[in-house]
């Protein structure tokens, strides 16, 4: 089975990390706000940007680790911009 570790970018221009089993199904959740928190008080939510994980732990700390990162960091991410993700990475460590 494939597990998923997810950023939704919310209405209000903050982001949300997650993990899940079913990519398609926990979007349409989100969306419909079907969970309370913080998506629904944000909708509406667009997925952004999303990983594929062997094991449900893999997913799950990506996610921690997600949630630690500044809003600079996920940004790079989402653009896909490796160097400046390492960057922001060394930056933060000092």
């Amino acid at each position: 089975m494939t597990f998923f570790t997810y950023l939704l970018r919310c209405n209000d221009g903050s982001y949300y990390a997650g993990h899940t089993e079913d990519l398609d199904l926990r979007l349409a959740q989100h969306r419909n706000g079907a969970f309370g928190g913080y998506s629904a008080k944000r909708l509406p939510v667009e997925m952004v940007w999303s990983q594929d994980f062997p094991t449900r732990e893999e997913a799950f700390n990506a996610e921690r680790q997600l949630k630690g990162w500044s809003r600079a960091k996920k940004e790079a991410l989402i653009a896909g911009d490796w160097d400046r993700v390492s960057n922001l990475a060394r930056n933060r460590q000092r």
